[in-house]
């Protein structure tokens, strides 16, 4: 049986709230602060997970999306930021995870990164069709709206801020921007009207966006990118590897003070770690739950060997996760 489309504090996410935004949780005092956060990757499907995060030799039905959502209870789609996926697509999607999972989805370039201010209404009913399916069985997160360094405050970008945030009123929706010239309150101004804030962490160099814990509205979202400046803005260089960062103890722990206080203000909480690169977002997410929740976590056995250092944290074999998905 499918889940109902209802959250676990019981707003309704189905097709009868299309006339207003998702709200995750309707009371944050229903609910423990653990079961408010969704910490996860960004993406599943990495070429470089092989024998990493999953098995190298898959057993015989293996299904990456499942396997992942036995020990995280959410991710960031990464692909529809190439492509608008299908219904189809995402429908099958639905049906890999338990109640409790829940997907943020990045928006499609053509609405972020190509010139036009005025987002394509063809493009918008494509995008809402591809979320309908995650919408109804109540699994769906936040919207990222996420845009480039170069993107800058001036009022031009305020108003397609603003004509992007109408097109998706319907749902729930964070805007991450890495410049800097967004942090004054004219730029703060123009994304609270748009949406929620996307709070990142990023390499530390000039211009760019530092980390904080803003919330704009019901949802608190948060984006970990590693903090590799050599190659942040090289040229000559994979994309990945400008991703390619393992967070340390102490560096999590800022942001696991950042997320509590966050957690305080806003209904729920989704954190991302992007630093995908052999795994490394999965290593960090897990260990944020652990530190978050207070306890020991699931860790995928693979994933155990390349990076030792999980045994810390990691839960025996047979014992569930903190925020594995609840019927």
């Amino acid at each position: 049986m499918r889940p109902p489309a209802v959250s676990r504090a019981g707003a309704t996410c189905g097709p009868n709230r299309r006339s207003a935004p998702v709200r995750v949780f309707t009371d944050r005092h229903m609910t423990s602060a653990a079961e408010r956060l969704w910490i996860g990757p960004s993406g599943w499907s990495y070429p470089d997970w092989a024998g990493v995060v999953y098995p190298r030799r898959r057993p015989r039905g293996f299904v990456p999306l499942k396997f992942l959502a036995g020990y995280v209870n959410a991710v960031e789609v990464n692909s529809s930021f190439y492509a608008i996926p299908s219904a189809g697509t995402t429908d099958r999607w639905t049906r890999l995870v338990g109640p409790g999972f829940r997907f943020a989805f990045k928006l499609t370039r053509c609405f972020t990164h190509e010139p036009s201010h005025q987002p394509e209404p063809a493009a918008v009913r494509a995008f809402q069709a591809a979320l309908a399916p995650v919408r109804d069985a109540g699994l769906l997160g936040p919207l990222l709206m996420q845009f480039p360094w170069s993107f800058r405050f001036d009022r031009r970008n305020a108003d397609r801020l603003r004509r992007l945030g109408e097109a998706f009123a319907d749902y729930a929706r964070v805007i991450e921007v890495r410049h800097a010239s967004w942090q004054t309150h004219e730029g703060l101004d123009a994304i609270r009207s748009a949406g929620g804030w996307c709070c990142i962490d990023q390499p530390r160099l000039r211009d760019c966006l530092g980390p904080s814990e803003h919330v704009f509205g019901p949802v608190g979202y948060v984006r970990l990118h590693g903090r590799n400046g050599s190659d942040w803005f090289a040229r000559d260089v994979p994309a990945f590897q400008r991703y390619n960062y393992l967070y340390g103890a102490d560096e999590l722990a800022e942001w696991v003070a950042r997320v509590r206080a966050m957690c305080a203000r806003a209904e729920a909480v989704f954190v991302f770690a992007n630093n995908h690169y052999r795994g490394q977002g999965v290593v960090n997410a897990l260990e944020l739950r652990a530190m978050l929740g207070g306890s020991r976590v699931a860790v995928p056995p693979d994933l155990l060997s390349a990076y030792p250092r999980l045994a810390a944290i990691a839960a025996p074999p047979t014992q569930p996760g903190l925020f594995d998905a609840r019927d």
